[in-house]
């Protein structure tokens, strides 16, 4: 079979449509709340909780997921998760209480686990080190195209034939990714259609060896510093991109008074530039060692420059009723975390080796979606207490990444690749 030029990219456009496909079903919901919350008398509380219930099943799930991809594979692995989560997007369709929708959200979220951890653990299999910021970004930009689809075809939907079909015809989309998922995927070693070249380059420092090498243990991981940096990167931030997809369009909502077919261009506005910010982060760093620098001060220092981006957004709540103020900062927020993330992820494979990349993925999601878990009930809470004042939420989530980068440099002065053993990323 003819070798097929550039194969990683053709890889790397698989997993950002997959990564696509996965924040439209996690979507659907939140551009459906203030239309849900009327319909089936909603508090801010009630829906907290059903974002509880994504979050907690997400973030267990993520460590069964990581796991189960390293001793399997991400062909099988990636398979079988997307079937989950599309049929669980579907069910909300059945709904007809908060509580039906916190099962749905929970089906939802341990399918959805699977995504990130097969994600970065195809990276590192395919691409080598100076090259995985730039494909983590593009395959992270997915979920920016998908937060960007969503509020262009789900009002429709739901307008012209009901809430139900928005759910229903979105969670149908990944079953046609798996059927070419399972068509073209291969590992390297394996693929017919990878030219030898390409596969020396995507080797290139690394040693090759033909023996399967053991999963692991548990132990050995959470003994590592490294494990422990991106799981502490995914604590403090990522409940700041959970508030961004699933409180959203109830901020526009409730504040600027827009209603589901209104809030359409904002939001598409916003995730544009999450998507300009996830490949210019890990284009940042990527350049950066191109020309020569360290890892260790090319990733720092494009985080340091997203985690500086975000802090603009504590104003947010003085502009008041000035809605194309509050979108140009969330804006720039947005973006600035998702090049923050394509660089969190991306230390994963600089530091561990791949056969552990996927638990350690895992790991760390799963911190992220506890942190998420415990502060989408306290923003319900405070909502209605407050009478929905949102200040002190842009003011925590302004401040956040500067803490965190502070913290990950304290835990690892001095970011170095992955040796053949764990040992070697110690500190």
């Amino acid at each position: 079979m003819k070798p097929l030029p550039h194969l990683r990219w053709y890889i790397c456009g698989l997993l950002f449509l997959a990564t696509a496909i996965n924040y439209v079903d996690r979507q659907v919901l939140g551009l459906l709340k203030p239309m849900l919350a009327r319909e089936l008398n909603w508090s801010e509380a009630e829906y907290g909780w059903i974002a509880f219930s994504f979050q907690g099943a997400y973030g267990l799930m993520l460590l069964f997921a990581g796991r189960l991809l390293d001793l399997f594979g991400t062909r099988t692995g990636f398979a079988v998760a997307i079937v989950v989560w599309s049929v669980a997007g579907m069910a909300h369709a059945l709904a007809r209480s908060a509580s039906g929708f916190a099962a749905a959200r929970f089906a939802l979220g341990i399918g959805e686990a699977a995504n990130f951890p097969a994600c970065i653990k195809t990276v590192t299999e395919w691409f080598p080190a100076r090259e995985r910021a730039l494909a983590t970004g593009i395959l992270n930009s997915g979920s920016n195209v998908g937060a960007i689809v969503a509020p262009l075809v789900v009002p429709i939907i739901a307008v012209k034939w009901g809430w139900q079909a928005a759910f229903l015809l979105t969670g149908a989309v990944g079953f046609l990714w798996l059927a070419l998922w399972l068509w073209f995927y291969r590992k390297p070693e394996e693929h017919p259609r990878l030219a030898p070249a390409e596969l020396a380059f995507i080797r290139e420092g690394r040693e090759a060896t033909t023996i399967p090498l053991p999963a692991i243990p548990w132990s050995s991981l959470f003994a590592v510093r490294a494990t422990w940096v991106f799981a502490i990167g995914k604590f403090l931030t990522d409940p700041v991109w959970w508030f961004y997809l699933f409180w959203l369009p109830g901020f526009l909502d409730r504040t600027h008074g827009l209603n589901i077919l209104q809030m359409g261009v904002p939001l598409i506005t916003i995730y544009l530039a999450a998507d300009v910010g996830s490949i210019g982060g890990g284009w940042l760093s990527s350049s950066l060692l191109k020309r020569g620098w360290s890892l260790n001060a090319a990733r720092k220092t494009a985080m340091l420059i997203c985690a500086l981006a975000v802090v603009p957004v504590m104003l947010v709540s003085r502009l008041g009723d000035n809605l194309w103020g509050a979108v140009a900062l969330i804006s720039l927020a947005t973006a600035a975390h998702q090049g923050w993330s394509a660089n969190l992820f991306t230390l994963v494979a600089d530091m561990v080796p791949s056969r552990a990349v996927g638990s350690v993925v895992g790991i760390g999601g799963t911190a992220g979606a506890i942190s998420g878990m415990l502060t989408s009930p306290l923003i319900g809470y405070w909502l209605d207490w407050s009478g929905g004042s949102y200040g002190p939420v842009f003011l925590c989530f302004g401040t956040v990444y500067l803490l965190a980068l502070g913290v990950m440099h304290l835990l690892i002065s001095t970011f170095r690749p992955a040796g053949q053993s764990l040992g070697e990323s110690r500190a």
